[in-house]
Protein backbone atom coordinates (compact mmCIF):
# COMPACT_ATOMS: atom_id res chain seq x y z
CA UNK A 1 0.00 0.00 0.00
CA UNK A 2 1.73 3.36 -0.97
CA UNK A 3 2.33 5.58 2.04
CA UNK A 4 2.93 9.08 2.89
CA UNK A 5 6.82 9.28 2.49
CA UNK A 6 9.40 11.75 2.84
CA UNK A 7 11.92 13.57 0.02
CA UNK A 8 14.95 15.53 1.04
CA UNK A 9 15.93 17.25 -2.34
CA UNK A 10 19.29 19.14 -2.56
CA UNK A 11 19.88 21.37 -5.24
CA UNK A 12 21.61 24.69 -5.84
CA UNK A 13 19.72 25.35 -8.70
CA UNK A 14 16.54 27.39 -6.92
CA UNK A 15 14.50 27.01 -10.82
CA UNK A 16 15.25 23.30 -10.80
CA UNK A 17 14.40 22.82 -7.39
CA UNK A 18 10.76 24.75 -7.36
CA UNK A 19 9.79 22.55 -10.73
CA UNK A 20 10.58 19.28 -9.16
CA UNK A 21 8.83 20.19 -5.92
CA UNK A 22 6.06 21.20 -8.07
CA UNK A 23 5.57 17.82 -9.16
CA UNK A 24 5.86 16.41 -5.96
CA UNK A 25 3.61 18.56 -4.00
CA UNK A 26 1.27 17.92 -6.34
CA UNK A 27 1.79 14.24 -6.00
CA UNK A 28 1.41 14.40 -2.57
CA UNK A 29 4.59 14.15 -0.87
CA UNK A 30 6.54 15.89 2.07
CA UNK A 31 9.39 17.40 0.75
CA UNK A 32 12.87 19.23 2.26
CA UNK A 33 14.27 21.21 -0.14
CA UNK A 34 18.07 22.03 0.98
CA UNK A 35 21.71 22.87 0.07
CA UNK A 36 25.00 21.22 1.08
CA UNK A 37 25.10 23.89 4.09
CA UNK A 38 21.80 22.36 5.69
CA UNK A 39 23.03 18.95 5.65
CA UNK A 40 23.98 19.20 9.44
CA UNK A 41 20.91 21.26 10.49
CA UNK A 42 19.22 18.16 8.43
CA UNK A 43 20.82 15.10 10.15
CA UNK A 44 20.02 17.11 13.87
CA UNK A 45 16.40 18.18 13.04
CA UNK A 46 15.20 14.26 11.95
CA UNK A 47 15.48 11.07 12.97
CA UNK A 48 17.35 8.39 11.04
CA UNK A 49 14.81 6.54 8.86
CA UNK A 50 12.44 9.41 8.90
CA UNK A 51 13.42 11.01 5.11
CA UNK A 52 12.14 7.76 2.83
CA UNK A 53 14.97 9.15 -0.35
CA UNK A 54 17.06 11.80 -1.28
CA UNK A 55 16.95 13.53 -4.75
CA UNK A 56 20.44 14.84 -5.67
CA UNK A 57 21.06 17.37 -8.32
CA UNK A 58 24.04 19.90 -9.18
CA UNK A 59 25.69 19.86 -5.62
CA UNK A 60 29.65 21.19 -5.42
CA UNK A 61 30.46 17.69 -3.76
CA UNK A 62 27.50 15.13 -3.90
CA UNK A 63 29.54 12.50 -3.21
CA UNK A 64 30.70 13.90 0.36
CA UNK A 65 27.25 14.67 1.15
CA UNK A 66 26.10 11.63 0.07
CA UNK A 67 28.45 9.49 2.29
CA UNK A 68 27.29 11.85 4.93
CA UNK A 69 23.43 10.95 4.49
CA UNK A 70 24.62 7.08 4.16
CA UNK A 71 26.40 7.18 7.83
CA UNK A 72 23.59 8.61 9.32
CA UNK A 73 20.57 6.76 7.43
CA UNK A 74 22.42 3.32 5.64
CA UNK A 75 18.78 2.62 4.58
CA UNK A 76 19.02 5.76 2.26
CA UNK A 77 17.85 4.96 -1.42
CA UNK A 78 19.57 7.96 -3.68
CA UNK A 79 18.07 9.58 -7.19
CA UNK A 80 20.21 11.63 -9.62
CA UNK A 81 19.02 14.29 -11.68
CA UNK A 82 19.61 15.17 -14.78
CA UNK A 83 24.31 15.34 -15.32
CA UNK A 84 24.64 14.67 -11.81
CA UNK A 85 26.78 12.00 -10.81
CA UNK A 86 28.41 10.23 -7.37
CA UNK A 87 32.16 10.00 -8.37
CA UNK A 88 33.22 7.94 -5.49
CA UNK A 89 35.26 4.61 -5.20
CA UNK A 90 32.77 3.51 -2.21
CA UNK A 91 31.24 0.62 -4.32
CA UNK A 92 28.16 0.31 -1.46
CA UNK A 93 27.14 4.09 -1.68
CA UNK A 94 26.96 3.90 -5.53
CA UNK A 95 24.74 1.17 -4.98
CA UNK A 96 22.28 3.05 -3.16
CA UNK A 97 21.62 4.70 -6.69
CA UNK A 98 18.17 3.41 -7.48
CA UNK A 99 17.31 5.88 -10.54
CA UNK A 100 18.02 8.44 -12.48
CA UNK A 101 15.57 11.41 -13.65
CA UNK A 102 15.50 14.22 -16.47
CA UNK A 103 14.05 17.35 -15.92
CA UNK A 104 11.69 18.83 -16.23
CA UNK A 105 10.10 14.94 -15.14
CA UNK A 106 7.76 12.67 -16.14
CA UNK A 107 4.89 12.46 -14.23
CA UNK A 108 4.27 8.89 -14.17
CA UNK A 109 8.52 8.23 -14.15
CA UNK A 110 8.60 10.33 -11.35
CA UNK A 111 5.85 7.98 -9.32
CA UNK A 112 7.56 4.89 -10.58
CA UNK A 113 10.96 6.39 -8.76
CA UNK A 114 9.29 6.99 -6.01
CA UNK A 115 7.47 3.65 -5.53
CA UNK A 116 10.89 1.92 -6.06
CA UNK A 117 12.87 4.11 -3.36
CA UNK A 118 9.98 3.26 -1.14
CA UNK A 119 10.47 -0.61 -1.93
CA UNK A 120 13.81 -0.10 -1.70
CA UNK A 121 13.35 1.58 1.33
CA UNK A 122 10.96 -1.51 3.29
CA UNK A 123 13.78 -3.72 2.26
CA UNK A 124 16.78 -2.01 3.84
CA UNK A 125 14.72 -1.89 6.94
CA UNK A 126 13.74 -4.98 6.88
CA UNK A 127 16.87 -6.58 5.95
CA UNK A 128 19.86 -4.48 7.22
CA UNK A 129 22.07 -6.95 6.00
CA UNK A 130 20.79 -6.80 2.25
CA UNK A 131 23.27 -3.41 1.15
CA UNK A 132 26.46 -5.73 2.07
CA UNK A 133 25.37 -8.36 -0.19
CA UNK A 134 26.91 -9.04 -3.62
CA UNK A 135 24.05 -8.92 -6.66
CA UNK A 136 25.87 -8.98 -9.79
CA UNK A 137 28.41 -11.35 -8.40
CA UNK A 138 26.47 -13.63 -6.14
CA UNK A 139 25.63 -16.01 -9.46
CA UNK A 140 29.29 -16.21 -11.08
CA UNK A 141 29.26 -19.78 -10.99
CA UNK A 142 26.62 -19.36 -13.73
CA UNK A 143 28.70 -18.10 -16.63
CA UNK A 144 27.58 -15.57 -19.72
CA UNK A 145 27.11 -12.34 -20.72
CA UNK A 146 24.06 -13.18 -23.12
CA UNK A 147 20.60 -11.97 -22.69
CA UNK A 148 18.91 -14.87 -21.80
CA UNK A 149 21.60 -15.80 -19.13
CA UNK A 150 21.22 -12.22 -17.52
CA UNK A 151 17.79 -12.44 -17.53
CA UNK A 152 18.01 -15.68 -15.53
CA UNK A 153 20.56 -13.93 -12.97
CA UNK A 154 17.79 -11.28 -12.05
CA UNK A 155 15.22 -13.80 -11.56
CA UNK A 156 17.41 -15.42 -9.62
CA UNK A 157 18.34 -12.73 -7.85
CA UNK A 158 14.59 -12.00 -7.10
CA UNK A 159 13.65 -15.12 -5.22
CA UNK A 160 17.44 -16.09 -3.53
CA UNK A 161 16.09 -15.15 -0.33
CA UNK A 162 12.21 -16.04 -0.73
CA UNK A 163 11.44 -19.23 1.09
CA UNK A 164 8.91 -20.65 -2.05
CA UNK A 165 9.32 -23.27 -4.23
CA UNK A 166 11.08 -22.73 -7.55
CA UNK A 167 10.86 -24.96 -10.56
CA UNK A 168 13.69 -25.12 -12.89
CA UNK A 169 12.81 -26.39 -16.39
CA UNK A 170 15.48 -26.51 -19.43
CA UNK A 171 17.73 -29.29 -21.44
CA UNK A 172 19.44 -32.20 -19.58
CA UNK A 173 22.96 -30.06 -19.41
CA UNK A 174 21.85 -26.43 -19.25
CA UNK A 175 23.06 -26.19 -15.16
CA UNK A 176 19.81 -26.64 -13.89
CA UNK A 177 21.50 -27.50 -10.25
CA UNK A 178 24.35 -24.74 -10.94
CA UNK A 179 21.18 -22.50 -10.88
CA UNK A 180 19.41 -24.53 -7.08
CA UNK A 181 22.92 -24.82 -5.56
CA UNK A 182 23.24 -20.77 -6.15
CA UNK A 183 19.91 -19.99 -4.64
CA UNK A 184 20.48 -22.04 -1.92
CA UNK A 185 23.90 -20.35 -1.17
CA UNK A 186 22.43 -16.99 -1.12
CA UNK A 187 19.46 -17.64 0.75
CA UNK A 188 19.10 -17.56 4.41
CA UNK A 189 19.13 -21.40 4.51
CA UNK A 190 23.32 -21.40 3.33
CA UNK A 191 24.06 -22.72 6.91
CA UNK A 192 21.85 -25.43 6.22
CA UNK A 193 22.35 -29.02 4.16
CA UNK A 194 21.31 -28.35 0.27
CA UNK A 195 20.27 -32.55 0.40
CA UNK A 196 20.09 -33.12 -3.95
CA UNK A 197 17.89 -36.18 -4.99
CA UNK A 198 17.30 -37.30 -8.83
CA UNK A 199 13.98 -38.98 -8.81
CA UNK A 200 14.59 -40.66 -11.95
CA UNK A 201 17.99 -42.49 -10.52
CA UNK A 202 16.13 -44.23 -7.39
CA UNK A 203 13.64 -47.32 -7.77
CA UNK A 204 10.13 -46.15 -7.61
CA UNK A 205 9.25 -48.69 -5.16
CA UNK A 206 12.36 -47.17 -2.62
CA UNK A 207 11.55 -43.63 -3.76
CA UNK A 208 9.54 -43.09 -0.56
CA UNK A 209 11.84 -44.73 1.54
CA UNK A 210 14.54 -42.31 0.64
CA UNK A 211 12.65 -39.20 0.61
CA UNK A 212 10.81 -39.93 4.23
CA UNK A 213 12.93 -42.60 5.24
CA UNK A 214 11.65 -45.88 7.21
CA UNK A 215 11.57 -47.03 10.86
CA UNK A 216 12.99 -50.53 11.65
CA UNK A 217 11.36 -53.68 10.05
CA UNK A 218 9.27 -51.24 7.67
CA UNK A 219 9.76 -53.62 4.79
CA UNK A 220 12.87 -56.83 3.98
CA UNK A 221 16.07 -55.35 4.53
CA UNK A 222 15.26 -52.60 6.88
CA UNK A 223 17.54 -53.34 9.85
CA UNK A 224 17.40 -50.10 11.21
CA UNK A 225 15.75 -47.05 10.87
CA UNK A 226 17.09 -44.19 8.57
CA UNK A 227 15.80 -40.58 7.97
CA UNK A 228 15.29 -39.61 4.60
CA UNK A 229 16.52 -36.92 2.17
CA UNK A 230 13.53 -34.52 4.08
CA UNK A 231 14.92 -34.94 7.20
CA UNK A 232 18.49 -34.94 6.48
CA UNK A 233 17.33 -31.44 4.70
CA UNK A 234 15.61 -29.80 7.74
CA UNK A 235 16.38 -26.17 7.82
CA UNK A 236 17.95 -26.10 4.06
CA UNK A 237 16.97 -27.09 0.76
CA UNK A 238 15.56 -30.54 -0.85
CA UNK A 239 16.69 -30.65 -4.92
CA UNK A 240 14.21 -32.78 -6.86
CA UNK A 241 15.82 -33.36 -9.74
CA UNK A 242 13.89 -34.65 -12.84
CA UNK A 243 11.05 -34.54 -10.64
CA UNK A 244 8.99 -35.49 -14.08
CA UNK A 245 10.14 -39.09 -13.39
CA UNK A 246 8.55 -39.23 -10.27
CA UNK A 247 5.68 -42.08 -10.22
CA UNK A 248 1.76 -40.87 -9.45
CA UNK A 249 1.70 -42.74 -6.06
CA UNK A 250 4.44 -40.52 -5.09
CA UNK A 251 3.37 -37.15 -6.37
CA UNK A 252 0.39 -37.35 -3.98
CA UNK A 253 2.54 -38.03 -0.67
CA UNK A 254 4.64 -35.21 -1.90
CA UNK A 255 1.82 -32.67 -2.74
CA UNK A 256 0.95 -33.43 0.88
CA UNK A 257 4.07 -32.82 2.02
CA UNK A 258 4.12 -29.12 0.29
CA UNK A 259 0.56 -28.50 1.97
CA UNK A 260 0.99 -29.83 5.22
CA UNK A 261 4.55 -29.67 5.50
CA UNK A 262 4.47 -32.77 7.43
CA UNK A 263 5.89 -36.54 6.52
CA UNK A 264 5.92 -39.65 8.13
CA UNK A 265 8.46 -42.44 7.86
CA UNK A 266 7.86 -45.43 5.95
CA UNK A 267 6.17 -48.21 8.98
CA UNK A 268 6.43 -45.08 11.59
CA UNK A 269 3.30 -43.45 13.02
CA UNK A 270 5.39 -40.25 14.09
CA UNK A 271 4.74 -36.99 12.25
CA UNK A 272 7.98 -34.77 11.53
CA UNK A 273 7.69 -31.02 11.15
CA UNK A 274 9.37 -30.42 6.96
CA UNK A 275 11.23 -26.67 7.46
CA UNK A 276 12.77 -27.70 3.72
CA UNK A 277 12.42 -25.21 0.82
CA UNK A 278 11.76 -27.35 -2.54
CA UNK A 279 13.45 -26.52 -5.68
CA UNK A 280 12.71 -29.20 -8.75
CA UNK A 281 13.74 -29.59 -12.16
CA UNK A 282 12.82 -31.17 -15.36
CA UNK A 283 14.17 -31.45 -18.79
CA UNK A 284 10.50 -32.47 -19.36
CA UNK A 285 7.49 -30.56 -20.46
CA UNK A 286 5.43 -31.40 -17.53
CA UNK A 287 2.33 -29.64 -19.07
CA UNK A 288 2.21 -32.09 -21.48
CA UNK A 289 2.71 -34.67 -18.61
CA UNK A 290 -0.56 -33.41 -17.25
CA UNK A 291 -2.36 -33.96 -20.33
CA UNK A 292 -0.81 -37.68 -20.88
CA UNK A 293 -1.79 -38.26 -17.43
CA UNK A 294 1.71 -38.74 -16.18
CA UNK A 295 1.71 -35.96 -13.45
CA UNK A 296 -0.67 -34.21 -11.29
CA UNK A 297 -1.53 -30.60 -12.29
CA UNK A 298 -2.43 -29.70 -8.27
CA UNK A 299 1.27 -30.71 -7.56
CA UNK A 300 2.76 -28.93 -10.62
CA UNK A 301 1.15 -25.75 -9.18
CA UNK A 302 2.30 -26.25 -5.76
CA UNK A 303 6.35 -26.90 -7.12
CA UNK A 304 5.73 -23.93 -10.18
CA UNK A 305 5.54 -20.93 -7.47
CA UNK A 306 8.29 -19.05 -9.71
CA UNK A 307 9.51 -20.57 -12.82
CA UNK A 308 12.85 -20.36 -13.53
CA UNK A 309 13.66 -21.64 -17.64
CA UNK A 310 17.41 -22.13 -18.66
CA UNK A 311 18.24 -21.35 -21.88
CA UNK A 312 20.17 -24.56 -24.41
CA UNK A 313 23.62 -23.40 -25.32
CA UNK A 314 22.66 -23.37 -29.08
CA UNK A 315 20.62 -20.21 -28.16
CA UNK A 316 23.83 -18.75 -26.76
CA UNK A 317 26.74 -19.31 -28.45
CA UNK A 318 28.20 -16.22 -27.40
CA UNK A 319 28.49 -17.56 -24.13
CA UNK A 320 31.34 -20.22 -25.52
CA UNK A 321 34.13 -18.27 -24.89
CA UNK A 322 33.52 -17.06 -21.40
CA UNK A 323 32.67 -21.17 -21.05
CA UNK A 324 35.84 -22.52 -22.51
CA UNK A 325 37.75 -19.86 -20.53
CA UNK A 326 36.00 -21.22 -17.09
CA UNK A 327 36.03 -24.67 -17.71
CA UNK A 328 40.07 -23.92 -18.48
CA UNK A 329 40.57 -22.11 -15.82
CA UNK A 330 38.96 -24.66 -13.13
CA UNK A 331 41.16 -27.77 -14.68
CA UNK A 332 44.42 -25.22 -14.46
CA UNK A 333 43.01 -24.37 -10.47
CA UNK A 334 43.14 -28.42 -9.89
CA UNK A 335 46.68 -28.99 -11.62
CA UNK A 336 45.13 -31.45 -13.60
CA UNK A 337 47.19 -29.42 -16.89
CA UNK A 338 45.62 -26.47 -19.47
CA UNK A 339 44.69 -26.12 -23.46
CA UNK A 340 44.08 -23.18 -25.63
CA UNK A 341 41.92 -22.90 -28.66
CA UNK A 342 42.38 -20.83 -31.74
CA UNK A 343 39.98 -18.72 -33.60
CA UNK A 344 38.85 -21.24 -35.95
CA UNK A 345 38.35 -23.72 -33.40
CA UNK A 346 36.34 -21.31 -31.19
CA UNK A 347 34.26 -20.31 -34.27
CA UNK A 348 33.64 -24.07 -34.91
CA UNK A 349 32.69 -24.51 -31.40
CA UNK A 350 29.85 -21.75 -31.39
CA UNK A 351 28.36 -23.55 -34.91
CA UNK A 352 27.78 -26.86 -33.05
CA UNK A 353 24.51 -27.44 -31.86
CA UNK A 354 25.14 -28.61 -28.54
CA UNK A 355 22.81 -31.22 -27.89
CA UNK A 356 24.50 -32.13 -24.84
CA UNK A 357 24.68 -28.08 -23.89
CA UNK A 358 26.96 -27.01 -21.29
CA UNK A 359 27.47 -30.70 -19.72
CA UNK A 360 28.60 -31.65 -23.39
CA UNK A 361 31.26 -28.44 -23.66
CA UNK A 362 32.69 -29.63 -20.33
CA UNK A 363 33.55 -32.97 -21.19
CA UNK A 364 34.82 -32.04 -24.55
CA UNK A 365 37.32 -29.55 -22.50
CA UNK A 366 38.01 -32.83 -20.09
CA UNK A 367 38.85 -34.52 -22.96
CA UNK A 368 41.29 -32.32 -25.42
CA UNK A 369 42.95 -31.56 -21.88
CA UNK A 370 44.55 -35.36 -21.80
CA UNK A 371 44.55 -35.73 -25.28
CA UNK A 372 46.67 -32.79 -26.00
CA UNK A 373 48.12 -31.19 -22.68
CA UNK A 374 49.36 -27.73 -22.52
CA UNK A 375 48.10 -27.58 -26.52
CA UNK A 376 46.09 -24.77 -28.82
CA UNK A 377 43.87 -27.16 -30.31
CA UNK A 378 42.50 -26.31 -33.39
CA UNK A 379 40.05 -27.03 -35.93
CA UNK A 380 41.97 -30.74 -36.42
CA UNK A 381 41.98 -31.35 -33.08
CA UNK A 382 38.69 -31.30 -32.74
CA UNK A 383 36.28 -34.39 -32.80
CA UNK A 384 34.83 -34.88 -36.59
CA UNK A 385 31.57 -34.04 -35.38
CA UNK A 386 32.54 -30.15 -34.16
CA UNK A 387 34.45 -29.24 -37.11
CA UNK A 388 31.84 -27.08 -38.36
CA UNK A 389 34.86 -24.47 -40.24
CA UNK A 390 37.20 -25.22 -42.80
CA UNK A 391 40.86 -26.65 -41.99
CA UNK A 392 42.38 -23.46 -44.14
CA UNK A 393 41.77 -21.69 -41.10
CA UNK A 394 44.37 -23.88 -38.87
CA UNK A 395 47.15 -22.55 -41.45
CA UNK A 396 46.97 -19.58 -39.43
CA UNK A 397 49.36 -19.72 -36.53
CA UNK A 398 48.13 -18.44 -33.30
CA UNK A 399 49.76 -15.69 -32.17
CA UNK A 400 52.54 -15.90 -29.72
CA UNK A 401 51.52 -12.94 -27.62
CA UNK A 402 48.24 -14.73 -26.88
CA UNK A 403 48.90 -18.18 -26.35
CA UNK A 404 51.14 -16.33 -23.74
CA UNK A 405 48.19 -15.38 -21.72
CA UNK A 406 45.38 -16.95 -19.50
CA UNK A 407 42.73 -15.11 -22.05
CA UNK A 408 41.34 -17.54 -24.66
CA UNK A 409 41.36 -16.22 -28.00
CA UNK A 410 37.93 -15.69 -28.45
CA UNK A 411 37.51 -14.08 -25.24
CA UNK A 412 36.75 -10.37 -25.73
CA UNK A 413 39.46 -8.18 -24.58
CA UNK A 414 41.81 -5.11 -25.72
CA UNK A 415 44.84 -7.50 -25.98
CA UNK A 416 43.22 -10.04 -28.39
CA UNK A 417 44.69 -9.08 -31.91
CA UNK A 418 41.96 -7.96 -34.46
CA UNK A 419 41.88 -9.63 -38.01
CA UNK A 420 41.46 -7.00 -40.81
CA UNK A 421 39.66 -7.76 -43.90
CA UNK A 422 41.53 -8.46 -47.23
CA UNK A 423 40.21 -5.24 -48.97
CA UNK A 424 40.54 -3.32 -46.29
CA UNK A 425 38.11 -1.14 -43.34
CA UNK A 426 36.72 1.97 -42.90
CA UNK A 427 38.51 2.13 -39.22
CA UNK A 428 36.08 5.34 -38.37
CA UNK A 429 33.16 4.12 -39.00
CA UNK A 430 33.81 0.79 -37.62
CA UNK A 431 35.54 2.08 -34.24
CA UNK A 432 32.47 4.28 -34.05
CA UNK A 433 29.94 1.60 -34.87
CA UNK A 434 31.39 -0.33 -31.63
CA UNK A 435 31.42 1.99 -29.38
CA UNK A 436 27.86 2.74 -29.93
CA UNK A 437 27.06 -1.05 -29.78
CA UNK A 438 29.08 -1.54 -26.47
CA UNK A 439 27.11 1.87 -25.23
CA UNK A 440 23.72 0.43 -26.43
CA UNK A 441 24.60 -3.09 -24.78
CA UNK A 442 25.69 -1.30 -21.02
CA UNK A 443 22.80 0.38 -21.11
CA UNK A 444 20.13 -2.49 -22.10
CA UNK A 445 22.24 -4.26 -19.01
CA UNK A 446 21.67 -1.60 -16.40
CA UNK A 447 18.16 -1.11 -17.10
CA UNK A 448 18.92 2.35 -18.78
CA UNK A 449 20.45 3.86 -15.40
CA UNK A 450 23.75 5.75 -17.01
CA UNK A 451 25.61 5.92 -13.72
CA UNK A 452 25.83 2.16 -13.89
CA UNK A 453 26.44 1.67 -17.51
CA UNK A 454 29.61 4.02 -17.07
CA UNK A 455 30.68 2.36 -14.61
CA UNK A 456 30.68 -1.01 -16.58
CA UNK A 457 32.28 0.62 -19.33
CA UNK A 458 34.84 2.58 -17.00
CA UNK A 459 34.72 6.16 -17.91
CA UNK A 460 32.74 9.03 -16.57
CA UNK A 461 29.63 9.40 -16.15
CA UNK A 462 29.28 12.98 -17.90
CA UNK A 463 31.73 11.20 -20.75
CA UNK A 464 28.57 8.93 -21.20
CA UNK A 465 26.17 11.23 -21.67
CA UNK A 466 28.24 13.29 -24.37
CA UNK A 467 28.77 10.09 -26.04
CA UNK A 468 24.60 9.04 -26.14
CA UNK A 469 24.30 12.33 -27.59
CA UNK A 470 26.85 11.94 -30.30
CA UNK A 471 24.80 8.70 -31.11
CA UNK A 472 21.59 9.84 -30.26
CA UNK A 473 21.08 6.82 -27.61
CA UNK A 474 18.06 7.95 -25.66
CA UNK A 475 17.67 6.81 -21.81
CA UNK A 476 15.19 4.32 -21.06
Amino acid sequence: MWREIKVLLLDHNKERCHDLKVILDFIGEETIVASEQDLDQIVADHESGSITCVILSQLDNPAKSAEKLMEWDPSLPFILVDEAELDTDNEELRKTVIATIETPPNYTKMMDTLHRAQVYKDHMIADPARSQRREAQLFRSLVGTSRSVVQVRELMAQVADKDVNVLITGESGTGKEVVARNLHYNSHRRHKPFVPVNCGAIPHELLESELFGHEKGAFTGAITSRPGRFELAQGGTIFLDEIGDMPLHMQVKLLRVLQERTFERVGGAKTYHADVRVIAATHQNLEDHITAGKFREDLYYRINVFPIDMPPLRERTEDIPLLLNELVARIENEKRGSIRFNSAAIMGLCRHEWPGNVRELANLVERLVITHPYGVIGVSDLPKRFRHVDDIDEDKEMPLEVADTGMLPGYVSMDTPALLPVNGIDLKEYLSNLECNLIRQALDDCNGVVARAAEKLKIRRTTLVEKMRKYDLNRV
